[in-house]
């Protein structure tokens, strides 16, 4: 089983100003199978967990650890952490002029593995993939997210975590700008990889309409760079009736 350990977690990020705080002390552990759900207003520091696990350089950890099976996750470069298992789909997913779908797969799946996979296999495995989340075959020899739509660019980025078969999947707003029928598809690959048993997923959304497709094991209420609250299910919806008013209140 993979446990990710997030202890007293402070990061703050550079400003105009100077250093600014934005996570003041979060703790959370994260375990293979399970799905958390992190809720909360704009500004409240959901984003800045997901990119700061990563390794974005923009995020400054002034103190607390990480640890991925007892593993520190601060000293791994960022391409250290997604060969340990890391796997981050990004709110707004970057365009990769010419560096095809298939090749940038494939060369990502080397680099976890250490060994390229067996062509047929894998180009078995791409197609299937990319039947099940209703993409177009022609997807895979465009340029990584070059003229794709919102929609397409969250359709590849589950594509990536199927085929990747991450430790520990941090997906940030994924729901963004999907409509009913792309977030019903996305929904149903990430329930895909959640049905394996040995991804844990971190969830990060400010409504509920995903989390009727996926099923949250916890739920995290994050307000001013901390957890204000955690809870089940019955957490989200909720937040869903009364929203964020009470905690934003209780914070200021």
């Amino acid at each position: 089983m993979t446990t990710l350990e997030i202890k007293d977690l402070h990061v703050s990020v550079e400003t105009k100003e100077g250093a600014k705080p934005i996570l003041r002390g979060v703790d959370l552990t994260v375990r293979s199978g399970e799905t958390h759900a992190i809720m909360g207003p704009n500004g409240s520091g959901k984003s800045t967990l997901a990119y700061s696990l990563a390794g974005h350089p923009k995020y400054e950890i002034t103190s607390g650890t990480v640890l991925l099976d007892g593993e520190d996750v601060l000293a791994m470069s960022v391409d250290e952490r997604a060969r340990a298992g890391m796997f981050l789909a990004m709110q707004y997913p970057v365009e990769v002029p010419g560096v095809s779908v298939s090749n940038f797969l494939r060369t990502a799946k080397t680099a976890i593995d250490g060994q390229a996979p067996a062509l047929r296999t894998w180009v078995k495995d791409v197609r299937g993939a990319m039947e099940q989340l209703r993409m177009d075959p022609v997807f895979a020899e465009r340029n990584v997210n070059e003229g794709f739509s919102g929609g397409e660019k969250k359709r590849h980025e589950i594509l990536q975590m199927e085929l990747l078969k991450p430790r520990i999947a941090i997906l940030d707003e994924t729901d963004s700008g999907l409509d009913v029928d792309a977030l019903r598809v996305v929904s149903e690959g990430v329930n895909r990889v959640r049905s394996t048993g040995e991804t844990g997923v971190l969830l990060i959304t400010h409504y509920t309409r995903i989390l009727r497709y996926i099923q949250p094991d916890f739920v995290h209420v994050f307000v001013d760079g901390r957890i204000a609250e955690e809870g089940g299910p019955e957490l989200a919806e909720r937040l869903e009736a009364e929203g964020y008013d009470r905690y934003i209140g209780a914070s200021a």
